[in-house]
């Protein structure tokens, strides 16, 4: 077993470890097919083995070669190391500077087997979120962080560490950029193949930036949505007894059932891949599994009838889960969903992200390596299979939305009846979460904050619970104005439940919504608690970028922009760039996440606090501007609840000057122009 200090003393090559191959009893991601012509396999090779002395590539390079033709990708499995794979506590780790280790920390939690989906690809959810590309990049990058002063930044191209460079101390100690490709060039055909050459990478939104905190930021995020879903759709507060039929325990684990159970319904998930479904019947994250529509609609009846909390994990198609729906529709009359949604990868439709309902799941496998072409028919009809269901439903008193994993956009393309009269671009005859039910909250400054205890010790998480209570209870008291004070009661909630649900997997970490003030307020109430000793050592604070201004995506965060800019990423760029010069200890820029490659544009950021005043500072910084920016653009795209906030902070802060937009013109004005 590998120690901290050999994982941080560069690649092992004298010896050379022992190719185990790929693991059993462990999901692999599944074979891509990229269409390497054979000038591209051997650049593929030939890029994969730069990495490797002269005397090692006659050995390496007809391995490397295998995995490529195999599996698509050169993963260097041989260099997948055998220490436990998990975030160690932060003074573990051999560095030079504190900072360098609690990155190690946030990048070994990522690829822990209990967090990641496929830990031996790198692959840590959404089907190809990669941390790295091989491991190669991984060994190389511990070494340069073991090395770093706080007088250089680590640069990161795509999985690949370019080196150490100078800077200053108060610059950023690393900055990542993922899948940066010229836009006439980032189409899905090009990635693969950029990908298979080992030249560009998707982060997804935190796995490529070391900010992935398990399932519970998931969880966190679907509380909120289904919340707020009953209180728009069903006009409920209480959700006891209504049904949330949804599918996906892979890409994005099992934050669905959980989060049902959390708000009181009865939440039915179905999954196809068996090792991903007991995985989280395992970690305790879906309370019953069964394999039988019959007894899946049975059950669900009972806990509907008895106002029960559950979550059921129905391990089959989605689709043969919502035409049976219809069935008894349409043979009883009794409609046994309430509230609807798809949390599949859908994002990657054709490469192992959705599962066409024709198929058994090792025969769709198989013919998604063999027959690229059949299996992306089959994956479309399955698409408007599960539309016209869904459409067959929404005819009664149910509700479905987009979850902004790019369904209603691949379904569109598949043909499926999803049009909407009189629509542009980013809208469907189903709103996305964020048209109907986050956009709002996003647009009040409200957003994914999230904090990592480096200690690893559970009493400091619990602290940060208290803390964060605390001071979400402390400005309520102070006075909110209610659509505020709603946000702060629901997350006052969550913390509750989340401790009590134990949803710490991995890393010891939480996450909750807040505004700009929330957040800073909790960034120096943790500040002054590691000042004191009642933290051990240091927090780090980031994002999901799904939030107020990390992300330009036109068919989920930036879907209810109405200007015009929604195709625009100018706020995903200022927020990465913004938040470099403000004193973030690292910054991340990707393409894709979420809905898609090619389709959104993020950026995200980490911020250690270690108890300084320097710490205090950068956290103002940071945090105010990670907000504003969006709330800002949010303004000026005619959202009136931005306007409002905007307003409201540049009374309270003397630093911030904004123009705001005049009130748009009079309808007959615009027409009567026109008409010129």
């Amino acid at each position: 077993m590998s120690s901290l200090q050999a994982l941080c003393s560069g690649l092992p090559l004298r010896p050379l470890p022992e190719n185990r191959g790929r693991w059993a009893g462990v999901p692999h991601a599944p074979v891509r097919t990229p269409g390497l012509s054979p000038a591209e396999e051997q650049l593929a090779l030939r890029n994969a083995l730069r990495y490797f002395p002269p005397d090692t590539q006659e050995l390496l390079a007809p391995e490397f070669a295998q995995e490529l033709r195999l599996y698509g990708h050169i993963y260097m499995y041989r260099f997948c190391p055998d220490i436990e794979m998990k975030a160690y506590p932060v003074e573990r780790y051999p560095c030079r500077t504190r900072v360098a280790a609690t990155i190690m920390h946030m990048i070994m939690n990522n690829l822990d087997p209990a967090v990641a989906q496929f830990p031996q690809e790198l692959v840590t959810y959404g089907g190809n979120g990669q941390v790295f590309g091989n491991w190669a990049q991984f060994w190389l990058t511990m070494s340069y962080l073991s090395q770093m002063t706080e007088e250089q930044t680590l640069v990161m191209y795509s999985g690949h560490p370019l080196g150490l460079f100078p800077s200053s101390p108060g610059a950023p100690r690393l900055v990542i950029t993922n899948g940066m490709v010229i836009p006439n060039y980032s189409s899905r055909m090009e990635y693969e193949k950029l990908f298979a050459m080992g030249v560009t990478m998707y982060g997804q939104m935190t796995a490529g930036s070391y900010c992935y905190i398990g399932p519970q930021g998931i969880v966190h995020g679907t509380v909120l949505t289904v919340l707020n879903a009953g209180r728009r759709y069903l006009g409920v507060q209480d959700l006891a007894g209504k049904v949330f039929v949804t599918s996906g325990l892979g890409g994005m684990s099992g934050a669905q059932a959980k989060a049902a159970v959390i708000v009181g319904c009865v939440g039915v998930i179905a999954e196809v891949d068996g090792a991903a479904l007991m995985k989280r019947h395992k970690q305790g994250w879906l309370m019953e599994v069964t394999d039988s529509l019959d007894r899946c609609i049975e059950r669900l009846r009972e806990a509907r009838k008895r106002k029960e909390a559950l979550s059921l994990g129905y391990h089959g198609n989605v689709v043969d889960l919502w035409e049976r729906l219809v069935r008894e529709l349409d043979t009883t009359g009794e409609l046994l969903v309430d509230l609807g949604s798809d949390q599949t990868s859908c994002h990657n439709p054709f490469n192992g992200g959705y599962y066409p309902v024709q198929l058994g799941f090792a025969e769709a496998q198989s013919l998604m390596a063999s027959d690229p072409a059949a299996f992306r028919a089959l994956v479309q009809e399955s698409l408007r299979r599960q539309v016209s269901a869904i459409n067959r439903l929404a005819q009664e008193n149910f509700f479905f939305w987009d979850y902004g994993n790019a369904f209603l956009l691949e379904a569109q393309r598949a043909g499926a009846d999803v049009g909407k009269t009189g629509a542009n671009r980013t809208e469907f005859r189903y709103p996305s979460y964020v048209q109907h039910i986050m956009g709002d909250i996003f647009s009040q400054g409200f957003g994914p904050f999230r904090w990592v205890c480096t200690s690893g010790d559970p009493q400091d998480l619990v602290v940060t619970d208290e803390l964060a209570t605390s001071v979400l209870e402390e400005a309520i008291a102070g006075g909110v104005n209610p659509a505020v004070e709603q946000q702060y009661v629901d997350n006052i909630r969550w913390i509750r439940e989340a401790s009590r649900h134990r949803l710490v997997v991995g890393s010891q970490a939480r996450i909750l919504y807040s505004d700009q003030k929330g957040r800073v307020a909790l960034a120096m109430a943790f500040n002054q608690a590691i000042a004191r000793g009642k933290i051990k050592a240091p927090v780090v604070l980031s994002r999901d970028h799904h939030d107020v201004s990390g992300t330009d995506s036109p068919f989920r965060e930036t879907s209810n922009i109405c200007d015009g800019s929604a195709f625009c990423a100018d706020m995903a760029v200022q927020n990465f760039v913004g938040g470099a010069f403000r004193g973030a200890t690292w910054v991340a820029l990707h393409n894709g996440g979420g809905v898609g490659w090619g389709e959104v544009i993020n950026g995200g950021f980490g911020l250690v606090l270690d108890g300084t005043q320097e710490a205090e500072q950068k956290a103002k910084m940071v945090l105010s501007w990670d907000v504003s920016n969006g709330v800002a653009r949010r303004c000026w795209a005619g959202n009136p609840k931005a306007y409002e906030i905007i307003c409201q902070t540049m009374q309270e802060d003397g630093g911030l000057v904004v123009t705001l937009p005049h009130e748009a013109a009079d309808e007959r004005v615009l027409q009567r122009a026109l008409r010129l």
